[in-house]
């Protein structure tokens, strides 16, 4: 092959990922757009009332004028999602570390923690505000549907390090605290990362449902209050848009992990080394 041909290679190469990276972020906000002129035409064809389905603009106008009602409310499922997460992330690795050190634990605990993921949040969160007082209710629903991808993730990655490593360390005599420390915990981070994308979602989910249960009004009422308070007084403009803005804090709050774990990831893993191309 010429110099030339070997230089045009990579340039070509350079080109086709850029034209990838555009046509990621270009094609979900072509879809969004299509979706919403979709939507207004139905509207205006069918000249559907608002209390019936709105329109995409008187949406936009509710969310700016009911703004202050609206943010106010999201930053009290924000407080009750990021509690649950953090719990869920102490509680799921700190078991997961227990795990990886005595099966007998494992083999004891771990069908409960089963128990807890597949039993319906929407079941259990009327049996816990029965017993515990309402914001330590929406927290445990909050932590109980985040809390088992941590746990889950966190130990198949302790459970799956490489074990000529193991063999390794064990030849030069380390300690277990040290196996734990310097290999399996570096080891198992992808696995903790990807479970902690999945618990920020989840965390979300069941303070949602756990208010949406609670259903109770004033001043610290979070945003699934004001949904169905909007519901029941056929406000259905600030319900869409009440929905909109949690739509896009689940977004935002994927993304934000999403680059976490680039970030902690892109020097050293597969992963993250693949992306950057």
């Amino acid at each position: 092959m010429s110099r030339a041909g070997t230089r045009a290679a990579p340039a070509r190469a350079d080109d086709q990922l850029r034209r990838e990276r555009w046509l990621r972020v270009l094609s979900p906000i072509a879809a969004l757009v299509l979706g919403v002129v979709a939507w207004d035409l139905v509207v205006r064809v069918n000249v559907l009332p608002p209390y019936v389905l709105p329109s995409p603009l008187l949406v936009l106008q509710t969310l700016f004028a009911d703004w202050a009602i609206l943010w106010r409310a999201l930053l009290t499922t924000l407080a009750i999602t990021f509690e649950g997460l953090i719990l869920a992330l102490a509680g799921g690795i700190g078991l997961a570390v227990l795990f990886n050190q005595s099966r007998a634990v494992e083999y004891s605990l771990y069908p409960y923690a089963v128990v807890l993921q597949v039993t319906p949040v929407v079941a259990i969160a009327p049996l816990l505000l029965i017993y515990l007082p309402q914001q330590v209710a929406v927290l445990a629903c909050a932590w109980i549907v985040a809390f088992f991808p941590v746990l889950a993730n966190t130990t198949l990655g302790l459970n799956s390090v490489d074990r000529n490593l193991l063999a390794l360390f064990s030849l030069y005599g380390a300690s277990r605290w040290r196996i734990l420390v310097n290999l399996k915990l570096p080891a198992a981070l992808p696995h903790m990362l990807g479970g902690l994308k999945i618990a920020g979602g989840l965390s979300l989910i069941g303070a949602v449902v756990a208010e949406i249960a609670a259903g109770s009004a004033g001043a610290g009422s979070g945003l699934a209050y004001r949904i169905v308070e909007s519901g029941y007084r056929l406000n259905i403009p600030r319900m869409f848009a009440a929905l909109i803005l949690l739509s896009a804090t689940g977004i935002a709050m994927f993304i934000a992990l999403s680059a976490l774990t680039h970030l902690l990831l892109r020097r050293w893993h597969e992963s993250a080394l693949v992306e950057e191309g």
